[in-house]
């Protein structure tokens, strides 16, 4: 059996409301003591549902740069080419959500349209913002939920141990006291834990902050069953 999935760069994520429910675990008492921020957030359409629901939700990443029709195509090529890699190692993974892959790659295709559609309507607002880790041109204590989802401890190999402790330093920033910040998932590409979490882990608690794992409800990826969860 295959162990890790192959990804040269960062790939763009594009998951739906209710991938996020499960994966971030979220309750509605969670989401509507919001503002929400998403960050690394890609084509995602969480942000397009969540303010579909009356949240108060924003993203932010460095592909916001792009028009919606660009965006749009390079998910598309995209999604075609993360279909063929899972369809190779589809016994490694866990489909009870999803099914199997087609039905997997239909999920990622509505999704990006919706977030496209969302993104084109926005784009003279601020919404989505094209920002990236460990910068974010939000002020300090603006967010209730911080999120961030396939980005951080996925790319460990790209994105050193230094890298990891600002970026979740300027997540805790951005969110308010009494807020938090989950991270999902905590394993790399190799589908390992991410090697440092337990230093990361201590910095965090040295610092003042309540940080633990909790368990998702999407574990899609072989071993990505935690979340990080920081209490600020």
């Amino acid at each position: 059996m295959s162990r890790g999935y192959e990804q040269i760069g960062v790939a763009m994520t594009c998951r739906s409301f209710a991938e996020y429910e499960r994966m971030f675990r979220l309750k509605p008492e969670l989401l509507e003591a919001g503002p929400i921020l998403d960050v690394a957030a890609g084509a995602s359409s969480f942000v397009a549902e969540a303010a579909a629901r009356g949240l108060a939700a924003q993203a932010a990443d460095p592909m916001y740069e792009l028009s919606a029709e660009g965006i749009y195509r390079h998910g598309m090529t995209e999604i075609e080419v993360s279909t063929g890699k899972l369809t190779k190692l589809r016994e490694s993974f866990d489909w009870t959500f999803y099914g199997a892959p087609d039905q997997h790659r239909a999920m990622r295709e509505a999704s990006m349209k919706r977030f496209a559609d969302d993104y084109a309507r926005a784009s003279e607002g601020t919404k989505y913002t094209a920002a990236k880790l460990p910068h974010l041109p939000y002020e300090d204590e603006s967010y209730g939920l911080v999120l961030c989802s396939h980005f951080l401890f996925l790319y460990h190999e790209q994105f050193d141990y230094d890298f990891h402790a600002r970026a979740l330093r300027e997540l805790l920033r951005v969110c308010r006291t009494g807020g938090e910040v989950r991270v999902y998932p905590v394993i790399t590409l190799q589908w390992d834990r991410y090697p440092m979490l337990d230093r990361l882990l201590e910095e965090l608690r040295t610092a003042g902050f309540e940080a633990s794992l909790g368990l998702s409800e999407l574990p899609f990826i072989p071993g990505s069953k935690e979340l990080l969860r920081i209490q600020k």
